[in-house]
């Protein structure tokens, strides 16, 4: 098990993390944007599932099979950045959405932030890099501490992503009844995933 002091020490490491803005964040804004509040806590909640599946994938031994197989980091990457231009596009194509159609989106804005999570090779990095020094050895299972540490991480991100998918929900709400705002909240949101996935393009394992 966890050590408690180790614990404490990981908790505000891991919300100082949480609070710099980065790929998790952006995508809950786009999705607020886009979607509404409902979608941005569901993408948020489905970010989280991605975030505590890297955590329990490393505890398993994740970096050892990427140190064997060096392309399935590339290939990972790549299918991410495919994912995100199409997210980019199907923006482009709808803009925003009404009310009625919000509700209906919350499941696939889930499994949309659970794909991006999980094919956001920055993500595996990540865990990779900062987890294991948390981790002791001799405090028994290592998958337990991993998974413990990643309930944390994706605890801690699904309020902080949640908060801020629900503020831009609610911007976007207020405007999607003027066409020109949905056309320009669809633009938005495009250019965000985009950008997305443009930074996962010229990510380098390092």
């Amino acid at each position: 098990m966890v050590d408690p002091l180790t614990l404490l020490a990981f908790i505000p490491a891991a919300l100082a993390l949480n609070l710099t803005p980065g790929a998790d964040m952006l995508f809950c804004l786009g999705q607020g944007v886009r979607s509404g509040p409902k979608a941005a806590v569901a993408a948020s909640a489905g970010i989280s599932a991605g975030a505590f599946i890297h955590a329990a994938a490393a505890g398993l031994g994740l970096g050892a099979l990427i140190a064997a197989l060096p392309w399935a980091f590339d290939a990972i990457r790549w299918v991410g950045v495919a994912y995100l231009l199409w997210l980019a596009l199907q923006s482009l194509r709808g803009g925003t959405q009404s009310a009625g159609v919000v509700a209906s989106r919350a499941a696939r804005a889930f499994g949309d932030g659970l794909a991006v999570n999980l094919t956001n090779a920055k993500v595996i990095l990540f865990v990779l890099a900062f987890v294991p020094q948390f981790v002791i050895p001799a405090n028994g299972s290592i998958l337990a501490q991993f998974l413990i540490f990643g309930m944390v991480l994706s605890l801690g991100g699904f309020i902080i992503n949640a908060a801020v998918g629900l503020f831009a929900g609610g911007i976007g709400r207020r405007l999607t009844g003027s066409p020109v705002f949905a056309l320009w909240l669809g633009r938005i949101s495009a250019g965000i995933f985009a950008g997305l996935a443009l930074r996962l393009a010229l990510l380098q394992k390092g």
